[in-house]
């Protein structure tokens, strides 16, 4: 866990480094390719995931060590070679993860907060699950531990492999020569993020798009049909936790409503988007039908209310880096109040971008939950060692985030501090 959290730490300022680098270099060459809000959403998002994985808020059911020690039918050692084997196979385990996660109704809970944004940029790159908790594609990694690739070889491709996917999530870079014919580029993914009908469910590759060549998912990006960004279903939200659970509380919905049942237990395992008969006449749900004519969710606020919303996502990520840093410092539970007081805070300024009261009471728990951990600890993790007086800097955030939550919640909307726009 200590050693996640120390690569994150590292790893997340140079991310969100670059998504400023691509905002200039976009700003300069006249291309619009995101707004404010859509790259808070994306950022928390990014925010939300690494929390998730570095407190360990997961389960595994059957651990690559214990394969590892069943099935390896060879003893690899840690040369070079092996670790291109463990790359080349990591990666073939990867599309078919990700393929699974696309046309299987339940499996897309897992992915849809991914494929949410409407906009397509390195920011929405961050947009990973909060819902994925329980570990059920170990049985792609079979091949992997029959030829036996060792554990320690694996921890370090496997992050390095999800590493690499970052960067070609831009509209920014053209078509790449040679290299469409080898690896997965920015002009490959771009059709992998559209809702076209040419282009959806296509390319599921993440590092080498030969694996869609072979099993007959490849679609290259054409130039007389632009790409449209988001998921037929619009989330009109930004609030990541909510796009998280979003298609789940569907599923579990038409389950419920159906009277069916042998659609009650089929439906999670249909094809993605699939509905019961009687629950489909009964109860449709919008879908985009003309992806050439949608008009994209947004929401309108102030400079200063834009301002305040940044403001929350930086100081959230500067606690979540900290908190990394104090893994070995704190108990568990402490740990996990902790990031539960980050999802929180992500929670309420997202839900107040989207114009909703309930970010009111999300603030208030967040700041009872703040208050409790000083109480608590008698410090804000340590804090105070690094800065003097950090626990009545800590009062002082939780006092002005409250109120100008508060603020926002209830401003005129004469006044241009918040009006809100369904599209």
């Amino acid at each position: 866990m200590e050693e996640m959290g120390q690569i994150l730490s590292y790893a997340a300022p140079v991310f969100v480094l670059l998504v400023m680098i691509e905002w200039i270099i976009s700003y300069f060459k006249g291309v619009e390719i995101a707004n404010s809000f859509d790259t808070i959403s994306s950022l928390s998002s990014g925010i939300t995931n690494i929390l998730k994985s570095v407190l360990g808020i997961a389960i595994v059911i059957v651990s690559y060590d214990f394969m590892v020690s069943h099935l390896a039918v060879f003893e690899l050692k840690a040369h070079w070679w092996v670790f291109v084997i463990a790359f080349i196979l990591e990666d073939f385990a990867g599309y078919w993860s990700h393929r699974f996660e696309h046309v299987i109704n339940i499996f897309w809970n897992r992915h849809i907060i991914h494929h949410s944004s409407e906009e397509y940029n390195l920011a929405c790159a961050l947009r990973q699950d909060i819902s994925a908790i329980v570990g059920i594609f170990f049985f792609l990694y079979i091949p992997m531990a029959i030829v036996g690739v060792p554990v320690e070889v694996l921890a370090i491709i496997k992050p390095i492999q999800l590493f690499s996917q970052f960067w070609y999530h831009t509209r920014l870079i053209n078509k790449m020569g040679f290299l469409e014919h080898i690896i997965v580029t920015p002009s490959h993914h771009r059709v992998h993020h559209a809702i076209n009908d040419e282009y959806i469910d296509k390319n599921f590759s993440q590092i080498f798009i030969v694996w869609d060549k072979w099993f007959g998912t490849f679609q290259e990006e054409l130039s007389d049909v632009p790409a449209v960004y988001g998921v037929r279903k619009a989330v009109k939200t930004w609030n990541p936790i909510i796009i998280n659970y979003q298609h789940f509380y569907r599923l579990v919905k038409d389950a419920w409503l159906t009277q069916n049942w042998y659609d009650k237990l089929r439906i999670w395992f249909m094809p993605t988007g699939w509905r019961p008969a009687d629950v489909k006449e009964k109860h449709p749900i919008e879908t985009i039908k003309d992806v050439y004519n949608v008009e994209k969710y947004t929401t309108k606020g102030s400079l200063g209310f834009k301002a305040f919303c940044w403001i929350q996502l930086l100081v959230s990520a500067s606690i979540t880096i900290f908190l990394f840093n104090q893994l070995a410092n704190f108990n568990a539970a402490y740990l996990l109040l902790g990031g539960l007081f980050i999802v929180i805070s992500i929670f309420a300024y997202t839900t107040l971008m989207d114009g909703y009261k309930i970010a009111l009471l999300a603030e208030v728990l967040k700041v009872a939950l703040g208050i409790a951990l000083l109480l608590a600890l008698g410090t804000w993790f340590n804090l105070d060692q690094f800065i003097p007086g950090a626990n009545y800097l800590m009062l002082t955030y939780l006092i002005l985030s409250f109120t100008f939550t508060l603020y926002f919640s209830f401003a005129n909307n004469e006044t241009m501090i918040f009006s809100k726009v369904n599209a």
